[in-house]
């Protein structure tokens, strides 16, 4: 998708997701709508979801697409790595990504953004699949990294 486009998308799904947001103080309702708007509305997202860290390991929360992997193994995978050096990352091919755990073959590219409690601690991520190379760009980590800030207002 063409840059220009692509940002202009998400601004309209910020607005959107910012004002469905402000409707729930309840940080699961506001994650699944989050998953739902974005998965239905970027073509490009195969799989849309959320990991969280509990007691330890990362647990998958609410997500849209195909079956998803319950538990990921710890400090291993594009999940892993965004935690542990606490930033966004986007991968344009994940079967070049040293340790990546293939939930699904079909997914080809990743983006994968933390999310922070009020504290400011990481405390999960928001994991996006495309089924092709290149998917994603330093434009979706921006913007995605400011729709996550929505889930604890």
């Amino acid at each position: 998708m063409e840059t220009l486009k692509k940002q202009a998308r998400y601004q309209r799904l910020y607005e959107q997701l910012e004002a469905l947001t402000k409707k729930s103080t309840d940080t699961d309702a506001r994650m699944a709508t989050i998953v739902a708007v974005l998965h239905h509305k970027m073509e490009y997202f195969f799989w849309t979801g959320f990991y969280f860290l509990k007691s330890g390991e990362l647990l998958v929360k609410m997500y849209q697409g195909p079956l998803a992997c319950q538990v990921l193994e710890k400090h291993k995978g594009v999940c892993w790595a965004a935690i542990d050096q606490q930033k966004t990352m986007v991968v344009p091919d994940v079967h070049q990504f040293p340790g990546h755990i293939a939930c699904d073959s079909r997914s080809r590219s990743e983006v994968v953004v933390p999310v922070k409690n009020p504290s400011g601690e990481i405390c999960g991520v928001l994991d996006v699949d495309s089924e092709f190379l290149n998917s994603f760009d330093s434009t979706d980590a921006e913007w995605l990294e400011k729709i996550v800030n929505l889930i604890c207002l």
